[in-house]
């Protein structure tokens, strides 16, 4: 199981994915560019010391990430706003990578036509969208009990 952020914008959304992967033993894959400098002070701020727990990948654009050797296992799947499949009666696999998109732009065409399944959280209609760190912890957390990947 991995975590995965398309180009993200918030900082500190880094840092919760930093930290949840680190707690929950998932790798992390940030798909550049950023919206703010992704160097190693603003990650040691925005991960606490989170960061020697992590398995976090870096990869310089959307072709990188696809080419990378994490990237040839299990399915991609990207959770979206616009979507219409919940992703809590989706059939997770221990190998599926959960992509998340920029949080205020979402993912482009190419992403979307890339994905394996596309899957949104259902929200009460007069609601816009979740935090992406808050989506992507429910969503990783029923994946994992669903394929029993949690820490033992």
């Amino acid at each position: 199981m991995r975590l995965a952020l398309f180009q993200p914008g918030i900082p500190q959304n880094v840092g919760a994915a930093i930290r949840l992967g680190a707690c929950l033993g998932v790798g992390l894959d940030v798909i550049e560019p950023c919206s703010f400098p992704l160097d190693d002070k603003s990650l040691k701020r925005a991960a606490l010391d989170y960061g020697p727990l992590t398995h976090m990948t870096r990869h310089a654009s959307w072709e990188a990430f696809l080419a990378a050797p994490e990237r040839r296992e299990g399915r991609l799947l990207l959770f979206t706003t616009k979507a219409t499949a919940p992703f809590h009666k989706f059939e997770f696999q221990a190998g599926d990578t959960l992509l998340f998109g920029n949080e205020s732009r979402g993912a482009p065409p190419e992403v979307h036509e890339t994905a394996f399944a596309r899957l949104t959280i259902p929200l009460r209609p007069e609601a816009r969208s979740m935090n992406l760190a808050t989506t992507a912890a429910m969503v990783l957390g029923e994946a994992l009990r669903q394929t029993d990947g949690f820490p033992s």
